[in-house]
């Protein structure tokens, strides 16, 4: 099967679990025989840049972003996009604020979403004859639904490819913005997934999220749990590691930073945990400098900056690195996930999660049984969940096997990859008859 991804990049400034979720997948579809290329908008998927090597990144960031502000960039000749594009610039531009930020960018994304409509039209029509020349795909799959502006013009191009469009966090982005913006993206999004042929929802907490924010057929609507490669994990014996907590997403307060930071210094004023550190990895954008300042503050002021880590490598070999120093993880998101691959990646290493009833950590905690969820996302509630873990050693060793057995049997990305291919078949029945 020819399959082409179509997948925004983050630049690698930060842990972007839906870049990891695209490209694990990638690999797995890879590694079973099929022909399967990534094709990066926005900016590179990750920071050494390995995906620019075949394939150009098409919607860069800074050339989309000054032709929406400035329509004199519309008319700009050629040699001046080739430079906007060019890795140092995307490189910069990972790193800038704003760049993750919905407040601000509501005109960009729905002339993203109008796709031939919007002023992004001549960026469509360089990656479909990119595509057309290089590609004949029978899969397309987007990444997300905020590139449905794509379909319409993909459909037209491509008559033959199932079109494909992956569920996860939309509403995160979308829901940001002010009641005018949002209404109107989501009635966009509905309108063009008209131009789509299946939709694939990555837990069953957002597939229900999905079909009430968008118009879609509920026999479009398929749910496939994403998934890791457990062998890519070394688990490193319980019994050998300090009793740390670790933090393993972008350093923001939407994804709880402040929290876990909070109900540590709480944690700090039991003797008990006078041995505990706080081991914290992700990365951040230019967004995030207040926090991260704001959290230092607390810290030193707590006599506690020098009881936290910032491990600053969180891409491969670093990665492993940063479970190997932790006995747990939680990561706190203010309002839940569709999913969270960092919780896969821990539970992967034998690190167990501390999570809160939100979205989908409950049904991910429940099919894995590597871990625990606490009632309210506060930071009283996470410093009793953490304290009752860290006093609890028995339970910890046991969550600590447990949660690995659960990535085996019900998260490998084999087992995932293999019920892909098949909703792909599946859709591709449907839409030829």
């Amino acid at each position: 099967m020819n399959i082409l991804q179509i997948i925004p990049g983050s630049g690698g400034s930060f842990y972007c679990g839906n870049c990891l979720r695209d490209d694990k997948f990638y690999l797995a579809l890879k590694k079973q025989g099929h022909q399967v290329t990534k094709l990066p908008m926005y900016l590179p998927l990750f920071s050494d840049e390995h995906d620019l090597n075949e394939v150009p990144v098409f919607y860069g960031a800074i050339s989309i972003y000054l032709k929406q502000l400035y329509p004199i960039f519309q008319k700009a000749p050629r040699w001046v996009d080739k430079i906007l594009n060019s890795k140092p610039m995307l490189k910069m531009a990972a790193s800038m604020a704003g760049s993750t930020n919905a407040e601000g960018l509501e005109e960009m994304t729905i002339s993203m979403l109008m796709g031939e409509e919007g002023k992004q039209k001549d960026e469509l029509h360089r990656m479909v004859s990119w595509m057309a020349e290089h590609l004949q795909p029978d899969v397309i799959h987007l990444s997300n639904a905020l590139l449905l502006g794509l379909a319409p013009k993909l459909r037209e191009e491509f008559p033959k490819a199932a079109i494909v469009c992956s569920l996860q966090d939309e509403d995160v982005w979308v829901d940001a913005m002010s009641d005018s913006f949002r209404n109107k993206i989501w009635n966009l999004m509905s309108e063009k997934s008209k131009s789509v042929d299946g939709f694939i929802a990555v837990s069953d907490f957002y597939a229900k999220v999905s079909l009430h924010k968008m118009n879609i057929p509920k026999s479009k609507l398929f749910i496939n749990h994403l998934g890791v490669e457990p062998n890519d994990y070394r688990v490193k014996a319980f019994d050998e590691k300090q009793r740390n907590i670790g933090y393993i997403s972008r350093m923001c307060e939407e994804n709880g930073f402040d929290i876990i930071i909070d109900a540590f210094i709480l944690l700090k004023q039991d003797q008990e945990f006078e041995d505990v550190k706080l081991v914290l990895t992700g990365g951040s954008t230019g967004d995030d400098k207040k926090v991260l300042k704001e959290t230092e503050k607390k810290l030193k002021k707590a006599n506690l900056w020098k009881e936290v880590e910032f491990h600053d490598d969180f891409d491969g070999i670093g990665r492993h690195e940063f479970f190997d120093k932790v006995q747990m993880i939680s990561v706190p998101v203010r309002n839940g996930e569709a999913f969270g691959l960092y919780l896969l990646e821990s539970m992967a290493s034998g690190v167990p999660v501390v999570q809160p009833k939100l979205g989908a950590f409950p049904e991910i905690v429940a099919k894995s049984k590597g871990g625990i969820v606490y009632e309210n996302n506060s930071k009283e509630e996470l410093c009793s969940a953490l304290k009752s873990l860290l006093s609890d050693r028995k339970t910890m060793k046991q969550l600590s096997t447990l949660c690995r057995m659960g990535v085996e049997n019900e998260f490998n990305i084999l087992n995932q990859t293999e019920n892909l291919l098949s909703i792909y078949k599946q859709i591709n029945n449907n839409s030829s008859s």
